[in-house]
């Protein structure tokens, strides 16, 4: 049985807006939103790690006091099981779906890579559209023989280590890091769910690979941490290799992009999803 924790947050249609921003912002994994009879917008923020729920609670509280918090302990129940009635197949590019354990067998995906993944939903499972918007890059890239087996790659902000799952089965080896401990462990349990060699995933930051230089990097984090990572960021790159940037809403590309402008790279090609964008040099 496995404890989870929810967070509500009912806000007037002029706070919706800045509730939304916030949210795309720190609970990059997801919410539910919900219009009520009062013409208020309930958001609802699950998660296992309550602490996670407390510091998103007190951000939410300052930018935008109006609205009414609620965090709650929900009863412990199977919830892996229950969500197996909800969880739907992924599929990004013309390669790849994303599956969870119980579906590895199924048939209806049978040009597609399958990535298995464990949901947890700290770390992504492909539902959320940065996850799906890098993991289409990286089946384009592929069509395109911009990136090709053999080739190196590192996965910064791996989280359930989808991307670079992805990445080892099209022929790539390589190295996904997180600031996360239990989103490194989560990523070792789909690394070995997949069964697949040549993905080291590591607990650090982008300092873990310094001195060493990749034929794609991918970064599928924040507009923030991608602006002040930039200098090494970029220099993680090898001079022909790509880069993609993701996790940032389309009116952030434009300061994200200049950060790395700044460091020699030229302007950047962008691929929307909705209101979310990401940067793809290559």
């Amino acid at each position: 049985m496995q404890q989870i924790f929810r967070l509500d947050i009912v806000a007037r249609e002029e706070e919706v807006d800045r509730i939304s921003g916030l949210l795309a912002l720190r609970a990059p994994f997801g919410w539910e939103e919900e219009s009520l009879p009062t013409g208020e917008t309930r958001f609802r923020v699950h998660c296992e790690k309550e602490d996670f729920l407390h510091t998103l609670r007190d951000g939410i509280a300052r930018g935008t006091p109006e609205a009414c918090c609620t965090l709650k302990t929900l009863e412990a129940q199977d919830w892996l099981s229950a969500w197996r009635q909800f969880f739907t197949p992924v599929c990004c590019g013309s390669r790849f779906v994303v599956l969870p354990p119980w579906l590895a067998g199924s048939p209806e995906f049978p040009d597609r890579t399958p990535i298995l993944i464990e949901p947890k939903s700290a770390f992504g499972t492909g539902h959320h559209a940065t996850t799906a918007l890098c993991l289409s890059v990286v089946s384009d890239l592929l069509d395109q023989g911009r990136i090709t087996p053999g080739q190196s790659f590192l996965d910064l902000g791996t989280g359930s280590g989808v991307l670079g799952i992805a990445c080892c089965k099209s022929g790539l080896s390589g190295l996904g890091l997180d600031i996360d401990p239990l989103a490194v462990d989560n990523a070792l349990e789909n690394r070995a769910l997949n069964q697949v060699d040549g993905f080291a995933a590591a607990l650090g930051g982008i300092e873990a690979a310094a001195g060493r230089t990749f034929d794609l990097v991918l970064a599928n984090i924040l507009a923030r941490p991608l602006t002040e990572l930039a200098p090494a960021v970029a220099a993680a790159r090898k001079p022909e290799g790509c880069l993609v940037l993701s996790g940032l809403l389309e009116i952030q590309a434009d300061g994200v992009e200049a950060a790395y402008t700044a460091q020699g790279l030229s302007a950047a090609r962008r691929i929307i999803e909705g209101e979310w964008c990401a940067l793809v040099w290559d």
